[in-house]
């Protein structure tokens, strides 16, 4: 009998990255994409989006914040808090503008320690993927099949993530969720606390996992997180039982005890002091 095929890139008992737990709990997806063109010049303000401009044509800008990025062709503007913008190009300007949608509760917080923009240069060594991407894009806008929207959607799913490395490679980060995710010591201990929120976690654990001394972890945190490691899972258990009990009929004892609570009364106080409101009463608000 031959043997069983095996894969490279197959690791079934891995849990997800921290950055895919995170961009799944933001619930950041690809939306619209439309492609643009005038015949005179372009000034597009957009407001209250998250939004990527992928410039076709030369002499386009994006101008955020007192702040103007030139786009040379090939280029993207990426406004991933939704800061209000202008788009402006000369007569002639083409190009392509995707949509995000996200949860705006969980995102706006997330992805609060990102500038206004982020670019990213197509001409770049190392930016085949933004020129793929755009070729790709332009392509499915121009000529639509069927499963041109999905398909155009899901490109922006992958620029977002292209453009978070990037930024997360060349700039200074403010602390959050976010700039840790990415970091190589943190990011596998937060993937551990999402993935087992009711495991009593202690600083020893948490120090073996990032391969550091528990000093250094504490100091890593607090840079990266602004809050010290209990903190962090603390609030880590708390705001997986506010999404347990907003997306299910669960007892509030069970949920308590899904998160690392021994008793409800104790879960209930620490939940009041997290959201200001009882489980019950704060599921009522939501549901």
């Amino acid at each position: 009998m031959p043997d069983s095929p095996s894969f490279f890139a197959d690791r079934p008992d891995d849990p997800p990255d921290a950055l895919s737990v995170l961009l799944r709990a933001v619930r950041l997806r690809g939306g619209r994409v439309r492609r643009g063109s005038a015949t005179v010049p372009v000034v597009l303000r957009v407001a209250d989006r998250r939004v990527a401009h992928l410039a076709v044509s030369p002499g386009m800008a994006v101008h955020v914040g007192g702040t103007t990025v030139p786009l040379a062709p090939s280029d993207m503007a990426l406004l991933p808090r939704g800061d209000e913008h202008v788009l402006s190009g000369p007569a002639g300007a083409e190009w392509v503008t995707g949509e995000f949608t996200a949860d705006h509760v969980v995102a706006d917080a997330v992805l609060a320690v990102l500038p206004p923009v982020i670019h990213c240069a197509g001409a770049a060594p190392d930016a085949q993927w933004l020129r793929t991407s755009l070729e790709l894009l332009l392509r499915e806008t121009d000529s639509p099949s069927p499963g041109s929207d999905v398909m155009a959607a899901r490109i922006l799913d992958l620029l977002f993530i292209h453009a978070l490395r990037r930024w997360a490679a060349e700039a200074e980060a403010a602390p959050g969720w976010l700039t840790a995710a990415m970091d190589p010591r943190l990011g596998p201990v937060l993937t551990a606390v999402h993935d087992h929120p009711e495991h009593p976690w202690s600083i020893d654990e948490l120090a073996r996992v990032a391969a550091l001394s528990r000093s250094a972890l504490a100091a890593r945190f607090t840079r990266l997180l602004g809050v010290p490691p209990a903190a962090y899972v603390t609030a880590q258990r708390l705001d997986r039982a506010a999404e347990l009990l907003r997306d299910t009929d669960s007892p509030v004892g069970e949920i308590g005890a899904a998160v690392g609570y021994a008793s409800e009364a104790g879960f209930s106080r620490a939940f009041h002091r997290r959201f200001g409101a009882p489980p019950l009463r704060w599921r009522g608000t939501v549901g």
